[in-house]
């Protein structure tokens, strides 16, 4: 099996687990967590040891991911340490999401990193003045942009124009292609100006012929050519218009500016390399070499040119009809490397570093080995670009007709050649765009937001991107992601405890301290009554948008996984991990056929068994109601024959919700009885003595009294009547279970008596004569604490929830900053 089929079914794997594991996670988070851990020992104890596991397990990959590196991970104890530790966690994420994108980009071919040859003489012994291992991406150097002829307005919100004055090689005049569009966000867009050429282009047919590769020239026997002037620029032109193919790349800088700088150019034929400067105050007029850029006959190889396209119409007026992408070509030829680094190593035997994956090609004078790394990206491209082809050629012959490789890889590349530069703008409310704050927020799952944190979290992010545009510099420059996110979480209460949370290469927002926290301060009064997290997250998706569509929007290459995506529904428990499959009311049980009433109504488990002899003969006369096939009193009656043994079917169930009426410390009412007959049976029962009545007398108070709302005022007042008749009747009874106590305790007093009287008389005669001894007297002060009473019967040991018992369940933990009369124990 080939590599990339492996590496498919690898992530199909790892995405299958991820999804079912979210699943779990948030059918967790649906149950009540704290009840279970309360009323189960068991769960409490499992969740406890999963705990410690998780932290374990976090704590060990924490560091794990720091060896090497200057980021220190924290040991994480409890659940707490989360929370106190979270910005040193984001600094270690942010490290590992940043070492994920180097290498993502170099296996996509948009970063290209190389490293001399194996034969090639070590480099000088002359050191270059900057430290580039150091400090790669923070060199001192004065900004260009400050002297070029057209500074970047980054505050322009008019649609981006290209500033071409002259259209070499065009079949449509200038004047006609540059029109203006609604795109698909209903903006207005200039047109690409080479959008007919490129879409009316064919390739020569030189690329259709496959022939013997040529060699590379040797690179320490031939020389790069520096061109830092426009004399310069004109003659390498002369010299590009005579070449079949050419090779192109491009060093970029995004860290000390807003939108980017085009800072190096690099051009390659067979035989030369140049290496031109591209921040020099007269960058706009290389659109000189649309001469040779824009001619179709000259076949343009670049590696990844999905950025180069932008950055070069955008900085340098420069479009390129005929492109060639080998990184489309590695890709149709399914390689299991597509970055440029793999490309040299398979054709060249280059072996790739990464010294200068981030180095500040500002630097000028050019060090020599940036200038060595620079020219080493075109020098080999037209070599791979014709092993390439012939690869792709015979590809193409072995399969069908109908699916040519080489006019697949020759429309991808048409493809990245009409792409466009566009203005950014900012959506300050719904975050919207490549410098907004909603893809942000998504991607560092910041959904715990209070509405404070969240106002705040939008007021910084729209003052960054503020003061970024005005200064020229990147908003990660200004204040990175992780220093945003800590100060939203935080809320910073004054000034001081705000510079302390900035880390120290912010100069530029330490300079504003006083500024953003009144920012702050303002943000919170406003979030009090301002949205939630979820509710902007809902509001930039449909309502019936389930989160798992709401990620694919926010991430493109998730598009085409809309299977795996998770379904809300999925994430509900529908039964109850107490209560197991038994309805949770009447209301939602299926076989309940009946109608809710209109009423109010108030649930409870097991409300279904609340019984009315008034409302179960109403329901049974309405015609319009018909009785399912098996009642409700029947399926009880099946499932809990112990109701029935007791008497507690003593009727039809309800076949939906009852009202009644709980009140504090009284036995619930018994049900009334329709006649005074009732009454009298009920009297002689009650009058008997004996376990039986008991029973009866207990079984009836468990009962639930249902008042009827249509009762007149007669029968309200019969009704009181019984009850208090029925009252006095109890009070009679226990009138009368009291007395039999009292007798019965005293008969059995006197029997005792009766028998020890001839030796308690020896024993008083005996003792009357002895002085008390108070050593062996029982502890008046502490009686309640003997382990005996005055009968000599061990008293029950009280039960301490704390106390570790040999089989009794995991003893409770005491609560932290307990105090004695905070808490208590009650007897009744």
């Amino acid at each position: 099996m080939e590599s990339s089929k492996d590496f498919n079914s690898l992530q199909e794997t790892i995405q299958k687990a991820l999804v079912s594991t979210t699943r779990l996670a948030n059918q967790i988070a649906a149950e009540d967590l704290s009840f279970q851990r309360t009323s189960n020992p068991a769960v409490a104890e499992e969740l406890d040891d999963t705990s410690s596991r998780l932290l374990a397990l976090t704590s060990s990959l924490l560091q794990s991911a720091t060896k090497g590196t200057d980021v220190a991970g924290p040991n994480l104890e409890d659940a707490d340490d989360v929370d106190v530790h979270w910005s040193r966690i984001v600094d270690v994420l942010d490290n590992l999401l940043e070492k994920a994108d180097t290498c993502l980009d170099e296996y996509t071919g948009a970063i290209k990193r190389k490293s001399a040859p194996v034969d090639q003489p070590a480099v000088p012994a002359k050191k270059s003045r900057y430290a580039l291992d150091q400090s790669i991406r923070r060199a001192n150097v004065l900004k260009p942009q400050n002297a070029f002829e057209l500074k970047p307005n980054n505050h322009d919100t008019s649609p981006w124009k290209p500033f071409l004055t002259e259209k070499p090689h065009s079949t449509l005049p200038l004047d006609e292609s540059l029109t203006v569009f609604n795109d698909e966000a209903q903006s207005n867009q200039y047109k690409h100006p080479y959008e007919t050429e490129i879409l009316s282009f064919e390739y020569p047919e030189a690329v259709f012929q496959p022939k013997e590769p040529i060699r590379y020239l040797p690179f320490e026997s031939t020389t790069a050519t520096f061109v830092d002037t426009f004399d310069g620029v004109l003659a390498m032109l002369d010299e590009l218009k005579g070449a079949a193919e050419i090779a192109i790349d491009t060093e970029h800088h995004d860290f000390r500016t807003y939108t980017g700088l085009l800072s190096l150019m690099q051009i390659s034929t067979r035989e030369k390399d140049w290496i031109v400067d591209t921040l020099q105050p007269w960058r706009r007029k290389l659109e000189v070499l649309n001469e040779v850029f824009a001619d179709p006959s000259i076949v343009k190889v670049l590696h990844g040119a999905y950025m180069d396209i932008i950055w070069l119409q955008r900085d340098c007026g420069l479009y390129i009809v005929g492109l060639f992408d080998t990184f489309e070509a590695a890709c149709a030829l399914q390689y299991p490397g597509r970055s440029l680094a793999y490309l040299l190593k398979r054709f060249v035997d280059f072996d790739a570093d990464k010294k200068y994956q981030l180095a500040d090609w500002r630097i000028r004078p050019l060090p020599e080995e940036m200038f060595y790394y620079a020219r080493s990206d075109t020098h080999y491209l037209l070599y791979i670009y014709d092993n390439l082809r012939n690869e792709l050629l015979s590809s193409s012959q072995s399969n069908t007709p109908s699916y040519d490789l080489m006019r697949h890889v020759l429309d991808k590349s048409k493809e990245t050649s009409l792409r466009r530069h566009e203005s950014s703008m900012y959506d300050a409310e719904a975050g919207q765009g490549p410098f907004g704050w909603f893809n942000m927020l998504i991607r560092q799952s910041a959904g715990k937001f209070s509405r404070e944190q969240f106002s705040v979290f939008r007021a910084i992010h729209q003052w960054r991107d503020e003061l970024a545009r005005s200064e020229d510099e990147s908003p990660l420059f200004v204040m990175n992601n992780a220093t945003v996110f800590d100060i939203s979480r935080r809320l910073p209460p004054d000034p001081k405890a705000l510079h302390s949370l900035l880390e120290s290469g912010s100069f530029l927002a330490k300079r504003q301290v006083s500024k953003l926290f009144e920012i702050i301060t303002k943000a919170i009064a406003q979030g009090a009554n301002g949205p939630s997290v979820a509710e902007v997250i809902r509001g930039n998706a449909p309502a019936t948008m389930g989160i798992g569509e709401v990620a694919r929007t926010v991430l493109p290459q998730l598009k085409d996984r809309a299977k795996d995506a998770l379904d809300t529904k999925d994430l509900i428990s529908h039964a109850s991990r107490l209560w197991g499959g038994v309805p949770m009311s009447s209301r939602w049980d299926s076989q309940c056929k009946a109608s809710l009433p209109k009423q109010r109504h108030f649930e409870l488990p097991w409300a279904q068994f609340v019984q009315s002899a008034k409302l179960a003969d109403d329901t049974s006369q309405n015609p319009q109601n018909p009785s399912p096939e098996i009642t409700m009193s029947e399926r009880v009656a099946a499932e809990y024959p112990q109701l029935v043994a007791t008497g507690a079917m003593n009727g039809d169930l309800m076949p939906e919700d009852g009202e009644f009426t709980l009140k504090t410390g009284v036995k619930r009412k018994a049900q009334e009885s329709d006649s005074e007959s009732d009454v009298e049976s009920e009297l002689e029962i009650h009058g008997s003595a004996g376990p039986k009545s008991k029973t009866i007398l207990r079984t009836s108070e468990e009962e639930i009294a249902v008042p009827d709302e249509n009762d007149s005022e007669e029968e309200k007042m019969a009704r009181k009547a019984r009850k208090a008749k029925k009252k006095a009747l109890k009070l009679e009874h226990k009138e009368v279970e009291r007395k039999e106590r009292r007798d019965r305790k005293k008969a059995e007093k006197q029997a005792k008596k009766n028998k020890s009287s001839g030796s308690a008389s020896k024993d008083e005669a005996e003792e009357s004569d002895e002085p008390f001894d108070y050593s062996k007297a029982k502890s008046v002060l502490k009686a309640g604490n003997t382990p005996t009473n005055n009968t000599g019967v061990k008293r029950k040991a009280k039960f301490n929830p704390y106390a570790l018992t040999a089989e009794g369940p995991k003893p409770a933990r005491r609560l932290h900053g307990e105090r004695p009369g905070k808490s208590a124990t009650f007897k009744r």
